[in-house]
């Protein structure tokens, strides 16, 4: 039996500001993990990317689009869709 939790109205208040700024923030997050990928290599570069298409997912950014990122492994190009997004969202 799954149990309903009764939250206070700052508890809602919060909660639905969260979901409202989830796009800008995975955004964001995409713009930190940008900088990681230019500086890292290897094993951490392949898990940079998982996040990379994590947060991708979470814009729903098309799968055949975050598929040819990935093939291409260009920080630059991950780069040129953050600026596009960014643009979006002004």
């Amino acid at each position: 039996m799954v149990q309903q939790r009764n939250y206070t109205p700052y508890q809602e208040k919060v909660i639905r500001s969260y979901y409202q700024n989830q796009d800008a923030t995975m955004v964001q997050k995409l713009g930190d993990l940008i900088s990681d990928l230019y500086l890292s290599e290897g094993k951490k570069r392949k898990l940079i990317w998982t996040r990379i298409t994590a947060a991708l997912r979470n814009l729903k950014y098309p799968e055949d689009r975050i598929a040819y990122l990935l093939e291409q492994d260009d920080p630059t190009l991950v780069a040129r869709l953050y600026e596009e997004l960014l643009g979006k969202k002004s």
